[in-house]
């Protein structure tokens, strides 16, 4: 049995379609047959039950997902901490944070990240996707909402925020030092789409109230956000260092005072990988970060 027969039968795992995962992989379809066929020969049983274009994994494969994803994770942080070895600060640090995040609040972490490790090749993914992202081993940590309970991931809590109302200086309601959140019934919301979870958190606060966001315009790009509301289109709910860190002073948050919209935020990491210096300095940095700058 090969290593490289493993990857492709988890690639296969992964897209539950030849063609998908040969593309994937960057191999022809053909060859990614006659490799998996070879493994199941190997083994002595098949490994996919084949329903014309549609495949589903067998007993006898799901035994070798489980322990080959294992194996293949063993092996990646073998490789990563042999790398940090010869490195030392060098090497390559993935990490996703949510979209909403990315365009002001986080950048200045990566800066300050980056001056203090400049031989560290760091990407930064922007995706609602994190969890899975990371389970997948696409990322090394993720910055973002607190997961549910998993024995996967290793989560460390940092802050915990509260949603206000965010308006337009000219706005009807920009003199008000409070709103209650039934007061958001009707206004005209500008947020994010649905699916992303500062969107979800706020409408499932409103639900429990009885009623429903008036959404008039929904986006992904918090600088498209923010204008929207300053030019007063609408209105939008949003936590407090978020806005503070926009520095726009046509904007004017107000907190919501019964019972708002509250999210906790944390760092998370596969429990089973590998963390080397750097990756554990960058818990570290984001961490006295993000906790000194919710209290400031």
């Amino acid at each position: 049995m090969e290593l490289r027969q493993l990857e492709y039968f988890i690639a296969v795992c992964e897209e539950l379609h030849f063609s998908k995962a040969a593309e994937k992989l960057g191999i022809s379809q053909p060859n990614l047959s006659l490799q998996i066929k070879a493994l199941e020969e190997e083994i002595g049983a098949p490994l996919f039950d084949r329903l014309g274009k549609r495949i589903s994994l067998t007993t006898a494969g799901h035994i070798l997902q489980k322990h080959s994803r294992n194996l293949l994770a063993d092996l990646q942080n073998a490789y990563d901490e042999l790398a940090e070895l010869r490195h030392h600060q060098g090497g390559r640090l993935a990490v996703g944070v949510l979209p909403s995040e990315l365009d002001y609040r986080l950048t200045p972490l990566f800066i300050d990240f980056h001056r203090r490790f400049p031989k560290v090749g760091l990407r930064i993914h922007a995706s609602v996707e994190l969890v899975k992202m990371v389970l997948d081993a696409t990322l090394d940590i993720a910055v973002s909402l607190m997961p549910m309970p998993d024995d996967r991931l290793t989560v460390l809590p940092l802050t915990e925020e509260t949603y206000g109302l965010v308006v337009s200086e000219r706005h009807e309601l920009a003199g008000r030092d409070s709103v209650a959140l039934d007061e958001l019934k009707g206004l005209p919301i500008v947020i994010y789409p649905r699916g992303f979870w500062g969107r979800e958190l706020v409408e499932d606060a409103c639900r429990r109230q009885g009623f429903e966001l008036n959404a008039i315009v929904e986006t992904t790009s918090n600088p498209s956000l923010f204008r929207f509301v300053a030019e007063g289109v609408g209105a939008s709910v949003q936590t407090a260092d978020l806005v503070e860190s926009v520095g726009d002073p046509a904007l004017r948050f107000i907190p919501i005072r019964d019972d708002p919209p509250t999210r906790r935020m944390a760092i998370f990491h596969r429990s089973d990988k590998y963390l080397g210096h750097v990756a554990n300095s960058f818990i570290r940095i984001a961490t006295e970060r993000l906790k000194r700058d919710s209290f400031s």
